[in-house]
């Protein structure tokens, strides 16, 4: 169980040692106003196999300060960049944390979402600071909520916020990594979407943006393949489904009316093709080529779409492998059937 003070027997550090050990765990800077009154520990913790760390410091007044035990933390970014997010527990006393044009006022209780790729200020005047913080990797959570959260404050007595500090809080730090800790850490992630969700029901960043894009370019490569589905184009883009189909959903449409209206132009581009040419290819050569397994699943989306049979737009009687095509002369031609089977 994750402990939240120093009863576990947490070696108290002085100033120096405990700003190099917030340094190697965060990459930071640390400026104080009373650096020879300082009393303070840290401890690197596991969650679930999810990195964490409670942070305690605790300060005298210097001479002259009469009760002023103002502290400042300014954290910034390492040249190699940190591509995860910081959930930060204000656990004990008050801080303010500045990143980028926000600011947050934390209390006690109060749980905060920081970008860790983009620096951060923390300020407290509180002679005693409790914190614990989760580090939760970007590409992990994004694709698991499937859009990108944004650095906000979360506020306590919320029901998202006191599951979340309990779930880590109540943590056996101790166990090895199990398969069950996987499922725990997608009810984090969960709780960490409860909590910081945009109001806008459909969330799309500028990243998400070139994601998106770059999902529906493997779809155009892919489309052909009748065995190619939201699976497959989430493998190659390397992201989970459920961020495949919310990216989808965000943009008003689905995999599968993309995929299929990807086949059925390129159908009506072969087809048109076919005409110009007077080849004799098969119609159900054509299905196959556009990524439908028969033909008649192919002619009935086929008319669906552009409102009348494929053979239509040959003008003419053609075969279509296992079938005849009963084409009429044009789009309001009468057909009784698309698709009549012939006697063995």
């Amino acid at each position: 169980m994750l402990q939240c003070d120093a009863d576990a027997g947490t070696p108290q550090l002085d100033f120096e040692a405990w700003r190099a050990l917030l340094r190697s765990n965060c990459g930071g800077e640390v400026k104080v106003t009373a650096p020879n009154a300082f009393a303070g520990w840290m401890r690197r913790l596991s969650a679930y196999g999810l990195a964490a760390a409670a942070v305690k410091i605790q300060w005298g007044p210097a001479a002259g300060d009469h009760g002023c035990y103002a502290h400042r933390v300014e954290r910034t970014v390492r040249q190699n960049g940190a591509d995860h997010y910081l959930v930060l527990f204000q656990v004990a006393g008050q801080s303010t944390l500045t990143q980028i044009d926000q600011t947050m006022q934390l209390t006690a209780g109060d749980v905060a979402l920081v970008d860790a790729s983009r620096p951060a200020t923390y300020l407290s005047r509180h002679r005693s600071v409790q914190w614990l913080s989760l580090h939760l990797p970007r590409k992990s959570l994004q694709s698991h909520l499937g859009f990108e959260p944004q650095a906000r404050l979360g506020r306590h007595g919320t029901r998202a916020g006191s599951l979340l500090f309990n779930l880590i809080r109540e943590a056996d730090t101790e166990a090895a990594f199990s398969a069950s800790d996987l499922y725990m850490q997608l009810a984090i992630y969960d709780l960490v979407g409860a909590l910081f969700a945009s109001s806008d029901p459909s969330p799309v960043s500028c990243s998400t943006d070139k994601l998106f894009a770059r999902i529906c370019g493997v779809i155009k490569n892919g489309f052909s393949d009748p065995d190619f589905g939201p699976h497959e184009a989430a493998v190659a883009a390397r992201v989970s489904l459920r961020y495949v189909q919310k990216l989808f959903t965000a943009h008003g449409t689905t995999f599968s009316e993309f995929i299929y209206s990807l086949r059925l132009d390129h159908a009506g581009y072969l087809l048109h093709r076919r005409a110009l040419l007077g080849s004799g290819q098969p119609l159900s050569e054509i299905a196959y080529a556009c990524g439908f397994r028969d033909y008649p699943h192919f002619a009935r989306r086929f008319r669906n779409r552009f409102g009348y049979s494929p053979g239509a737009q040959a003008g003419y009687h053609q075969s279509a492998g296992d079938g005849i095509v009963r084409a009429g002369t044009g789009e309001s031609a009468s057909l009784t059937h698309d698709v009549q089977a012939t006697a063995p």
